[in-house]
């Protein structure tokens, strides 16, 4: 394992740059160990929803958790996320696309160069689940850069 810290700035999609660092380590396989900051506008999609709400406003990233998994140019991440917002409503759930830093975000990556991440049916859930797979041709410890 290998950490990687980093700092968006204002305008960056959370997920997207999440995804781009990972990518920018030749890695396919990264977990959140920690993430704070700030985001102007935030797609969540709750608990049992089959769409993301929008929420737009000064809000304040809780906590950040989740994997971000990349098959080639494909992503299968699965990240959540709790918010509060100016009022102090919290509200959480899985981060779609479109969550924009307002000010910063603070993230620390956990890469697994020797893994590979994806996502693939699981019949006994009904949905695509993570599957972890050795990356092919890397031995246990050995960098792919």
């Amino acid at each position: 394992m290998q950490t990687l810290p980093l700092r968006l700035t204002p305008g960056q999609d959370l997920r997207q740059a999440l995804e781009a660092a990972v990518r920018g380590q030749h890695c396919q396989a990264a977990f959140v160990l920690s993430g704070i900051g700030s985001l102007s506008t935030a797609g969540l999609r709750f608990a049992g929803a089959e769409q993301p709400q929008r929420l737009v406003g000064d809000m304040e990233i809780l906590s950040l958790s989740g994997t971000v998994a990349l098959d080639g140019e494909r992503s299968s991440s699965h990240l959540h996320m709790a918010l509060s917002t100016a009022t102090g409503a919290v509200f959480g759930g899985h981060v779609a696309a479109g969550c924009l830093v307002r000010t910063t975000a603070e993230v620390l990556l956990a890469l697994l160069p020797e893994w590979a991440f994806t996502r693939e049916l699981d019949v006994a859930t009904g949905f695509d689940e993570l599957v972890v797979r050795a990356r092919a041709g890397l031995e246990p410890g050995q960098n792919p850069a």
